[in-house]
């Protein structure tokens, strides 16, 4: 146990940020705009946009996504140590390939079974604790989006986009987050953004700073290195 006074807290320090978007919006792509050394875990083979980077990537064998995760972890303390920023590329391929495995070695080879749903909620949790926990390092979580069903305390019900994971650990894991933020391209200039404050229709939050949204290529300047967006630039998707 360790008492901290909060003067000497820095909030914009070893971030926890979480992106979600439709697929080829520009998440992975994203990470050319991230200061310092970088090392991409590669969990959907979408590593050959970054062709060109000084990034490292460990490439994923997505039929032992559970065995390849664990070892990942297991020697994640000692890897991390060379690195300012780790990119986690994307949980929701991740939760599929998990389910497709675990559904090749049920009893007919193809369905799901019942406790593989409780094992995924217990196993999922362990592993972003794990990745969480490392220290002097910021991590960057990729997701796709999906659209959910929410009822608020009055009764109404409204569609919100999300992060696409399982509610049994996507609440988990939005609480862990620093900063969620949907990755969106405005039609008219073709720029891309990012909504960092929630609504009804969107699920996004930021502790870091007080910007609502930001261009892509100034996303990870937190703190006293962005300036607050401006309703202007928010309009132009700039």
């Amino acid at each position: 146990m360790e008492i901290v006074n909060a003067k000497n807290i820095k909030r914009n320090k070893n971030w926890r940020v979480i992106i979600y978007s439709k697929p080829g919006v520009g998440k992975t792509s994203s990470i050319k705009y991230l200061k310092g050394k970088t090392l991409v875990l590669d969990l959907d083979n979408s590593s050959k946009v970054l062709e060109g980077l000084d990034v490292d990537v460990i490439q994923f064998d997505r039929s032992k996504p559970e065995e390849e995760l664990i070892e990942f972890l297991k020697k994640a303390p000692e890897i991390t140590k060379a690195y300012n920023n780790l990119v986690i590329d994307n949980i929701s391929s991740l939760e599929k390939d998990w389910f497709v495995e675990k559904g090749r070695a049920s009893h007919n080879g193809i369905s799901n079974e019942l406790q593989d749903y409780s094992q995924w909620t217990n196993y999922f949790a362990r592993i972003m604790i794990v990745a969480y926990s490392l220290d002097n390092i910021n991590i960057l979580t990729t997701a796709w989006e999906t659209q959910n069903d929410v009822t608020t305390e009055t009764g109404q019900t409204f569609s919100q986009y999300a992060p696409q994971i399982r509610k049994s650990v996507r609440d988990g894991l939005l609480g862990m987050a620093d900063v969620v933020g949907r990755v969106v391209i405005n039609p008219k200039t073709g720029g891309r953004g990012v909504i960092l404050q929630g609504n009804d229709g969107i699920f996004a939050k930021n502790r870091l700073d007080d910007r609502t949204s930001a261009p892509i290529e100034e996303l990870y300047s937190f703190g006293s290195e962005q300036k607050k967006t401006t309703k202007k630039e928010e309009k132009a998707g700039k």
